[in-house]
């Protein structure tokens, strides 16, 4: 099938301003993102969608893909729609946030790789067994998911909620952390990105409700990949620590 990676990158960020272009062991953010998204197999093209002109020469600058898209998309989504339009001849669309510079390139081909056997599947995404100290953090999103791996519900709260035991001893439910790297068909995605905001997404601020609250369904894959996404200054600072440290284990 024919995919097309897309890479929304939002220039403005309430806590970390100017965020795609926050330099990371010597290049800007959105060109890790690029360029580990161009390492997985499945794509065909990988495609930076932003609403700045700063971005957009960046991003060419370097040799990649970019394309101009509205500045007054209230969503994320709603920038991937608009260049889903002009691309019919896609099937498949995935979703990379720009803030995620350790995305692993396996992940996204996983995630394409999951439409091939099932005609029926409009949308997936990810999760990966949540570090203990992040139960507490609204910033770290949880998901629980059916028998099938169907996504019930996601929330910043913590669930499921132990009642009477600490957190998955002895073969419990584990607590999943949703890993924010979307697939949709390309006519799905079209149609969610016209559904109307629903409550449950209001509330959390989490814009995949609205897919349930409107009845569709998102299929969940499990994997071990960790993602370190940037948000704040003390994320920028930690995983330029970790470009460092990776650095330094290649000079040994």
């Amino acid at each position: 099938m024919n995919t097309l990676c897309i890479i929304p990158a939002r220039y403005h960020s309430t806590r970390l301003p100017g965020k795609p272009l926050a330099p990371i062991a010597g290049k800007p953010m959105i060109q890790h993102v690029y360029e580990r998204a161009k390492m997985a197999k499945r794509p065909g093209g990988v495609l930076v969608a932003t609403d700045h002109q700063l971005v957009y020469d960046t991003v060419k600058a370097f040799g990649g893909d970019a394309i101009m898209t509205s500045a007054d998309h209230p969503t994320g989504t709603d920038r991937l729609a608009e260049v889903a339009r002009q691309y019919p001849a896609v099937d498949i669309v995935i979703n990379i946030q720009g803030d995620e510079p350790l995305i692993a390139p396996e992940v996204i081909d996983l995630l394409a790789g999951t439409f091939d056997d099932d005609p029926g599947l409009q949308m997936a995404t990810l999760m990966t067994e949540m570090d203990p100290r992040e139960y507490g953090l609204p910033s770290a999103v949880k998901v629980v998911t059916d028998l099938q791996g169907y996504a019930i519900y996601f929330s910043r709260a913590l669930i499921p909620y132990p009642r009477n035991l600490p957190c998955n001893p002895g073969g419990m439910t584990p607590v999943y952390k949703h890993v924010g790297i979307y697939a949709y068909r390309r006519d799905f995605l079209l149609t969610f990105a016209a559904l109307e905001p629903t409550p449950l997404e209001q509330t959390e601020s989490l814009e995949q409700l609205r897919a349930l609250e409107h009845g569709y369904r998102i299929k969940v894959l499990p994997t071990d990949f960790k993602c370190i996404g940037v948000d704040t200054p003390e994320d920028l600072a930690a995983v330029n620590a970790y470009f460092q440290a990776e650095a330094d284990k290649r000079q040994i």
